[in-house]
């Protein structure tokens, strides 16, 4: 198996290393990225929220939450990335990275469906 296998009731893995991708959690690249996306995120915000009369547009205000809760997962995955670089650890554990892909794909589907929400 590529992963490990299974040996009576126990799994036991493989020694097998993920790729070091550029932007990948933990590393300098992968924080300069969050911090983009949190940075850009702000500053839709705030020129949504400097428009005269946003709040009579209900998409509006669902696309400055949906850039609220993008700000949040941004800044929190950022903060996990200064964590991991100031005490040295690696973030290339499985799990960790697929929460990291859900978690990213939810935030896309949300914003695409914000989108949609303001073409009807």
């Amino acid at each position: 198996m590529l992963y490990g296998e299974l040996k009576g009731l126990k799994f036991v893995r493989n020694n097998i290393r993920m790729k070091h991708l550029v932007g990948s959690p933990g590393t300098v690249s992968g924080l300069l990225l969050r911090l983009g996306q949190c940075l850009l995120a702000a500053g839709s915000i705030g020129i949504m929220v400097s428009a005269s009369g946003f709040s009579n547009y209900t998409a509006f205000c669902y696309l400055i939450a949906s850039m609220g809760l993008q700000v949040l997962w941004s800044s929190g995955l950022a903060c996990l990335d200064i964590y991991a670089l100031r005490i040295k650890r690696d973030l290339q554990n499985p799990v960790l990275v697929s929460l990291f892909v859900v978690g990213d794909w939810v935030r896309a589907h949300q914003q695409g469906l914000l989108f949609y929400i303001q073409k009807i």
